[in-house]
């Protein structure tokens, strides 16, 4: 057979129109620079591996991100956001954010990652702002009759210690830092959203969240619709959504473990799993 008739017989057209492909990478849980068994965490490190297999994925034509994320750390908030950015300039390619049950603080943080911002109408969105929470044992220790011995070098390394009272400069330096990353946020979702926005400072800037209709409104994201949907209307009906997730070794598969578990404390996870439970609850969620 001649090398004209085998080239006839090949399916050159069902190739040329083969479907446009989507990477998917889902973004779920509190950002926070360490996770365990009971509190898998979003960072850089347990995303870093997903991102660059969706964005090397050959025929891609975009990159899907599904978030769903009440928020964390802000390091680990901004380098995901950086990595993605990275990324998607050296792949040439369109990133589309899909918030799911809510994108708030740094989960927002990492929205702007996308060219295009889409959301439930119910969805939970915004909370531009930095929240530090603590508690205050010194009546308890007292009334129990311990007797506290703090040995420092440095007069503020007692910053914030819960079995202390606050001082007026420990407060005063708190305040000072949480300026300092608020309006590092604020410049980000400027940056990101910049014509886009569409009400004052005052009102995004404060810390509150709306649903993804309001969110609109504002001008904080892009549109209402699920991640087929929108990808069918941007690419066609025959679109393939193809979800990249994290690797894992032999042992985890074995055992049915996520990525992170090399230093399982039962205790400590207990108490990371009940912070975890308030990240979410201060959403309703």
């Amino acid at each position: 057979m001649n090398m004209d008739k085998l080239l006839s017989r090949l399916p050159i057209k069902a190739l040329r129109d083969r479907a446009p492909l989507v990477p998917v990478v889902r973004l779920y849980g509190v950002i926070a620079a360490q996770g365990s068994p009971l509190r898998p965490a979003l960072n850089l490190a347990t995303l870093a591996g997903p991102l660059e297999r969706a964005f090397a994925m050959k025929g891609a034509k975009a990159v899907a991100l599904a978030i769903n994320s009440p928020g964390g750390s802000p390091v680990q908030s901004a380098l995901v956001h950086d990595r993605i950015r990275l990324l998607a300039d050296e792949k040439k390619l369109p990133v589309y954010v899909f918030c799911e049950d809510v994108a708030a603080s740094g989960g927002y943080w990492i929205a702007c990652a996308g060219d295009e911002i889409y959301t439930a109408e119910t969805s939970i969105i915004g909370s531009i702002g930095v929240i530090a929470a603590t508690f205050g044992f010194e009546e308890a220790i007292k009334k129990l009759g311990v007797e506290r011995r703090l040995f420092t070098a440095g007069n503020k390394k007692s910053l914030l210690d819960p079995f202390l009272p606050v001082e007026e400069d420990d407060l005063k330096r708190l305040t000072a830092l949480q300026k300092e990353i608020h309006d590092a946020f604020k410049a980000h979702v400027r940056g990101r959203r910049e014509g886009r926005l569409k009400a004052s400072e005052r009102k995004l800037f404060t810390g509150e969240f709306w649903t993804g209709a309001k969110a609109l409104e504002l001008g904080l994201t892009d549109g209402l619709g699920d991640m087929k949907s929108v990808m069918r209307q941007k690419l066609g009906d025959k679109v393939r959504l193809r979800v990249v997730g994290a690797e894992k070794g032999w042992l985890q598969r074995r055992l049915g473990l996520g990525t992170q578990f090399p230093n399982m404390n039962l205790p400590a996870d207990l108490l990371a799993t009940a912070e975890v439970r308030a990240h979410w609850a201060r959403f309703g969620l």
